[in-house]
């Protein structure tokens, strides 16, 4: 008899998470030249990190025998400072991921029910279905969560409830007025998480971190991997209630946010010049999009975040299509879009050449 009859049914039956497609493995299973592949499928900073936390991470490198801080003191230290909370409503996560996996440890369990809008981030299903924990859909008019909605849909079972803003991968965002009418109906007994990734993207922001202050059970999910260009350190955090941060504290691995990580962090969160830089490419970016997605045709969802959801026909086919020709963009079948594609901001050649291979793609 095989081990995975003893395993548990609900991880057996899960379907494992996608990246998106490395460019590495791209170039080994095509047999084409990795410099000339252009990755526009995983949301990541085309810059790179800033040149701080490039100079942080080297003079790091000789200490990587050392274990890094467990507490993570300076970083949780500065963030706390620049967010006006106290250093106790800081937990450091390895990425923003963790911080969800550390809430759904905490709260979950085959009893409970995790709320989240049908076209979230998938990782929110799959950490339900991982604790055995009922996952509830709520509908999403216009690519929008429909906070309301997900208010209405709150039981005596509810322990979380997602609200990704702007939301991985439709780009869109609730505004103040509706989320402090969902604050307003939150019941004791659910913890309001609200996942902003890509906070840093936004011009003017809803404020959630008001929530903390005023000690509501809520998590600000915040990370390092977007705006900040350190996807590749896995370095992020979240800013929660006294009560529900050290909750999350008990349930993390000791050292979860490694030394090169925090440093890097450190330094980059002070160069505002390269945020400032990522912004002007990124709204560059997005206005050439949407005015090429307009110009053929298109239908997309305007975005105020790194990345665009355009609808192509057959996703999948033309995912394929535009990696044989050296692009790599996101399918969104997992995410109940089949017609659709993620594009993810680049360079403006990056941009021009996706627009490009897009075009012999459609045409052919």
């Amino acid at each position: 008899m095989s081990i995975l009859n003893f395993a548990n049914q609900f991880v057996c039956d899960l379907v494992a998470y996608e990246p998106g497609k490395p460019i590495e493995e791209t170039a080994r299973e095509l047999g084409l030249d990795p410099d000339a592949i252009v990755k526009l499928a995983s949301n990541e900073n085309p810059l790179g990190p800033a040149p701080a936390a490039i100079e942080a991470m080297r003079n790091e490198a000789s200490e990587v025998h050392i274990y890094p801080d467990g507490g993570g003191y300076k970083l949780r230290t500065a963030l706390a400072e620049k967010h006006g909370v106290g250093i106790e409503n800081v937990v450091l996560g390895n990425g923003s991921n963790e911080i969800i996996e550390l809430l759904c440890h905490s709260f979950l369990n085959p009893e409970a029910e995790l709320i989240a809008a049908e076209h979230a981030f998938v990782v929110y299903k799959l950490m339900a279905t991982l604790f055995g924990a009922k996952y509830v859909e709520v509908a999403d008019p216009d690519f929008i969560h429909d906070v309301d909605g997900m208010a209405d849909a709150i039981t005596e079972n509810t322990r979380l409830v997602f609200i990704a803003n702007p939301n991985n991968p439709t780009g869109t965002l609730v505004g103040q007025e509706a989320l402090d009418r969902f604050m307003d109906r939150l019941p004791d007994h659910v913890v309001a998480v609200f996942d902003e990734a890509y906070y840093e993207f936004l011009e003017d922001a809803p404020d959630t971190l008001k929530y903390v202050r005023e000690g509501k059970n809520v998590c600000v999910l915040r990370t390092f991997s977007k705006a900040y260009g350190l996807a590749g350190l896995r370095i992020g955090y979240g800013i929660a209630s006294p009560q529900v941060a050290s909750v999350l504290q008990k349930a993390r691995q000791p050292f979860n946010a490694n030394s090169m990580a925090q440093a890097a962090a450190l330094a980059g969160m002070n160069d505002k010049q390269h945020v400032a830089k990522t912004l002007e490419t990124n709204n560059a970016g997005l206005a050439f999009y949407e005015k090429a997605f307009a110009e053929r045709g298109l239908e997309y969802v305007p975005s105020v975040a790194n990345f665009v959801l355009v609808k192509v026909g057959d996703g999948d086919a033309l995912f394929q299509a535009m990696l044989e020709k050296g692009v790599i963009v996101r399918a969104m079948r997992g995410y109940k879009l089949p017609d659709w594609v993620r594009i993810s901001v680049g360079t403006q050649e990056e941009n021009e050449r996706c627009i490009e291979v897009l075009d012999q793609v459609m045409g052919g």
